[in-house]
């Protein structure tokens, strides 16, 4: 599916050229996109949705609402659809498959359309990308947005922050929830555990069970993170050594320590030793990163 120009390319970038062309909120009336002049109208017979499309769930109330509109301001924003790889005259949605389908249940016979060259590997990354700019998704289905773009791609959490203008601590903080249990997973996305209750909970070994109690007495994020905290240095609990200083490191402290790594390509640690002070240390592999450290702590980078 992917080829050496894909890999070549910086993230987004199909996304970026078709951001170019048209803007993806819902223009009003009097303000047409500047991609009009491309356009061109297409029987609704001949689009297809794409098969690879990550977003699967619909919801049936929110198509009807859009039908609505759409029967009576008609298709205001034109779909972005390519060649269907398969069958000629047919035309394969790339983004805009909620109005095509709203546009069914409107019973419009045609829409408007920009046509476009992708390849698979592009049309893939472009839904990836837009469900997470566009769609009102909850934490853990940004998070798995995340991690399929990451294991598909081989995008970094840098070239992500980058792209989706979102700061490396957010990806990576929302990576982590992926590494909670099932159960846990699914509050979230019920909307009973929110991402911050949730972050607080990922170094905890029973967390579900401490999810339901979270749930149950309608903790804040600071009674959770002092609840798991607490349970952490527990002397049943509480590991000796080193892992008991990782163990009481919080999700933003340890976030922190990644971004700093990341940047500096040295490994970070940094430890709390009172409410405003503590320590950061930075481990240097040789004499060149030694140089190299002393060079951007300077300012000569």
């Amino acid at each position: 599916m992917s080829d050496g120009k894909a890999g070549k390319r910086g993230l987004g970038r199909g996304l970026s050229a078709l951001m170019a062309d048209m803007d993806l909120s819902d223009p009003t009336p009097n303000t047409p996109s500047p991609a009009l002049k491309d356009r061109v109208v297409v029987p609704i017979e001949q689009i297809t949705a794409n098969p690879d499309q990550p977003r699967r769930n619909f919801e049936p109330e929110a198509l009807q609402e859009l039908a609505a509109s759409l029967k009576q301001r008609g298709v205001l924003q034109p779909l972005i659809v390519r060649p269907h790889p398969d069958d000629a005259g047919i035309y394969q949605i790339v983004a805009g498959e909620r109005r095509w389908r709203a546009a069914q249940i409107a019973q419009l016979h045609e829409l408007p359309v920009i046509i476009r060259e992708m390849t698979d590997t592009e049309v893939l990354e472009i839904a990836i990308i837009e469900n997470i700019q566009r769609a009102d998704l909850n934490s853990i289905e940004e998070a798995a947005s995340f991690r399929q773009l990451m294991d598909r791609f081989g995008h970094t959490q840098e070239r992500l922050a980058e792209a989706l203008n979102k700061s490396r601590s957010h990806i990576a903080n929302l990576l982590r929830l992926l590494n909670l249990p099932d159960a846990v997973q699914e509050m979230v996305k019920e909307n009973k555990l929110s991402a911050g209750h949730a972050r607080a909970l990922i170094t905890a070994p029973n967390a579900f069970q401490l999810a339901r109690r979270v749930v149950e007495k309608g903790m804040s994020v600071r009674e959770t993170e002092d609840m798991v905290r607490k349970l952490s240095q527990s002397p049943q609990d509480k590991p000796r050594g080193k892992a008991s200083a990782s163990a009481e490191k919080d999700a933003d402290t340890r976030a922190l320590e990644g971004d700093l790594s990341a940047h500096l390509k040295m490994k970070v640690q940094i430890s709390h030793s009172g409410r405003d002070g503590g320590e950061l240390v930075i481990s240097y592999k040789d004499l060149d990163q030694l140089d190299q450290l002393c060079q951007l702590l300077g300012g000569h980078n």
